[in-house]
């Protein structure tokens, strides 16, 4: 069964990680003069990681399922590398907290939309008047946040 409280801090821990991350890859961009040779180095960085991780955890390769996935699937790849190629090149013309939050903007109106229609596999959530507001109120708060004066 899932711990609420477990998963519920470990997206805040991924959250905090989200700016920290647009910072460094940010200056690290602009220090080289140049986004992609910043965002290979992350990926690098990233790989090593997940190799570490899949061989401590989870006990290195396994056979894979045999049945096929929809090639959208593996696209996650490309979101992973727009997003570090984006930061990396925004974050230092336009600030770290206008990035973020305008990256917060858009992942509230994706997972509304994948949580409302189940998009993906993803579980249905359906938007509640609640919920709605819930999200409207949010929107307003990365508008305030952002907004100069």
């Amino acid at each position: 069964m899932a711990n609420p409280l477990f998963f519920s801090s470990l997206m805040m821990a991924t959250g905090v990680g989200i700016p920290v991350m647009a910072a460094l890859s940010g200056t690290l961009g602009a220090r080289y003069g140049s986004t992609g040779l910043a965002a290979t180095v992350l990926f690098a960085v990233a790989l090593l990681v997940a190799v570490a991780y899949l061989f401590a955890v989870e006990g290195g390769l396994k056979p894979l399922p045999q049945t096929a996935l929809p090639f959208y699937f593996y696209l996650g790849g490309l979101f992973v590398a727009f997003y570090v190629l984006s930061v990396t090149w925004v974050a230092p013309k336009f600030g770290v907290g206008n990035a973020v939050a305008f990256v917060l903007l858009g992942q509230l109106v994706s997972m509304a939309a994948i949580d409302q229609f189940g998009l993906l596999g993803a579980p249905t959530h359906a938007i509640t008047p609640q919920r709605a507001i819930g999200l409207v109120l949010m929107a307003v708060g990365v508008f305030l946040a952002v907004r100069r004066g």
